[in-house]
């Protein structure tokens, strides 16, 4: 893994100001990991919106005064679940995703705290990243569709 030198990573709670952002980023993330989710970017916008005014947080890290990632993540009393985790394509690679979850969890979350994620089955990349943290699998998520159960046909 080749060597770069981080330059200073800083963070902030997002803001309604960052939406626009955020729902560009956010329907980013959701093309580079192949989620089937189709929402347009108004909806995706308007979903955030919903997440912040709710029980998420969102926080964007900036190096030189451009936003390059954003996490949004809950707190509860089982620890703290990261919803998604966003670095921009062009600095990927960077070690920007593990500084970023690093500060989260010297400066925010509880020392104690259990960090939970959820990452696609067919995403290798970011089941590679996670594992080469420390993150370990903990629960499989299968799904069906109620039409096959029902006797259909199953998909190829």
């Amino acid at each position: 893994m080749p060597e770069h030198s981080l330059p200073r990573l800083a963070w902030c709670s997002a803001t309604e100001a960052d939406l626009p952002l955020l729902a560009r980023m956010n329907r980013d993330l959701i093309r580079d990991e192949g989620h089937r989710n189709a929402m347009s970017l108004a909806d995706l916008e308007e979903r955030m919106r919903g997440w912040l005014r709710g029980e998420y947080n969102a926080v964007v890290f900036r190096q030189a005064d451009r936003i390059v990632a954003y996490l949004l993540y809950r707190t509860d009393g089982a620890g703290v679940y990261v919803r998604q985790l966003f670095v921009a394509r062009e600095v990927r690679r960077r070690g920007i995703g593990a500084a970023a979850l690093g500060l989260m969890a010297r400066e925010v979350w509880p020392a104690d705290a259990r960090i939970s994620l959820e990452v696609l089955a067919h995403n290798s990349a970011a089941l590679d990243f996670y594992r080469a943290l420390g993150f370990v699998p903990y629960a499989i998520s299968l799904e069906i569709q109620g039409r096959v159960l029902a006797g259909g046909t199953r998909p190829d």
